[in-house]
């Protein structure tokens, strides 16, 4: 196949390709994209470019483009790609954690993560990312404590932020109302 760009490099191009392929302290990526350039300016065919930069013919034509394009600033630096996956959204990592507080299906006594996936519809990972997330560990405990209280959460909001964040010249105490005996006994 014929070389498809015609890669023509001026004086201070050449100059400054050659001091990053004589760089010893720069990237190895920078340096293999200047040789390939340099070659190319001096009309090698793109097979043999590939053979003496150690790189396949593809990106060679990548870099000899890229070159015509942005010069030697497009060299040395990447483009950027978009992000992997997307987060999982906040809905469905209240979902789980809602489930996960609540009673599993059927006979089960508590929550495995693969039945929390099919459940909530992700995947067994993610289901384990929210759980670290959020230190939840239900395998470790037959059942959760809840309360019935349906202003709980923001109450619970109100103590962590007084705990968190007090008013000035406040102290805050917390008490236990259980008595040593009671607050022995397990569940």
């Amino acid at each position: 196949m014929a070389q498809k760009v015609c890669v023509i490099v001026d004086a201070g191009d050449r100059a400054r390709l050659e001091a990053i392929t004589a760089d010893r302290n720069r990237p190895q990526k920078h340096v293999q994209r200047a040789r390939i350039v340099l070659l190319s300016a001096d009309r090698l065919p793109v097979a043999e470019v590939a053979r003496q930069a150690a790189a396949s013919r593809p990106a060679v034509r990548r870099w000899q483009a890229r070159y015509a394009q942005a010069g030697v600033d497009g060299l040395l630096r990447d483009k950027t790609r978009p992000p992997g996956r997307a987060p999982v959204p906040t809905a469905t990592v209240a979902k789980v954690l809602a489930l996960t507080c609540s009673e599993p299906r059927g006979e089960a006594t508590h929550w495995t993560g693969r039945a929390m996936a099919q459940a909530s519809g992700i995947s067994l990972r993610s289901v384990q990312r929210i759980w670290d997330a959020h230190r939840l560990q239900p395998h470790r405990l037959r059942s959760f404590k809840r309360s019935n209280d349906p202003a709980f959460a923001e109450k619970v909001e109100d103590i962590v932020g007084l705990t968190m964040d007090p008013p000035m010249h406040t102290v805050v105490l917390s008490i236990d109302e259980k008595s040593q005996i009671q607050a022995l006994d397990r569940t």
